[in-house]
């Protein structure tokens, strides 16, 4: 078997797209998921970039992908780098590539002179967190992720709200 982890490519969004797709309905979350595959090529190699990509090949074909970017902790007085979504086909999990996608970031990490590097896990998913724990992540017990979005997000920025 043939494998490697390398940036993603421009060619790579359709892919990569696809494989969102599948995480959003392995953790039951189609309901949210409106990102369209334009918009995935923009974020990471549109005129401004928000993000970036590794994906994982197998015998020339992608079977899993790591969606990442940069964040900066005001205690560390250090950017970190943030994973977004680490996905891998079930049919190809256990073979060892999702430890090489986290080590290739943990290793970007270092290179980038990064504080940290966190991600988030669903509490449901115990495959995943001890997967995490098994190659030396801590899952913060006392942090819950606040989030606003659609018309709360648009009411919040509105004048009127004050």
């Amino acid at each position: 078997m043939n494998t490697q982890i390398r940036p993603a490519a421009p060619a790579d969004a359709a892919a990569i797209f696809s494989l969102m797709l599948e995480l959003a309905e392995f953790e039951k979350l189609m309901h949210m998921f409106i990102a369209t595959e334009g918009g995935v090529h923009d974020a990471l190699f549109g005129a401004r970039p928000s993000a970036e990509a590794l994906v994982a090949e197998e015998n020339g074909h992608i079977v899993g992908y790591a969606l990442f970017f940069h964040n900066y902790s005001t205690f560390l007085g250090k950017r970190g780098l943030f994973l977004e979504d680490l996905y891998v086909k079930p049919a190809t999990r256990g073979s060892g590539l999702g430890t090489k996608m986290l080590r290739a970031l943990a290793a970007l990490a270092v290179q980038r002179q990064c504080g940290r590097f966190e991600w988030t896990v669903l509490d449901w998913n115990q495959n995943a967190i001890g997967f995490y724990e098994k190659m030396g992540a801590t899952v913060l017990p006392d942090w819950r992720i606040v989030r606003i979005t659609g018309d709360a997000l648009a009411t919040l920025a509105s004048p009127a709200a004050d």
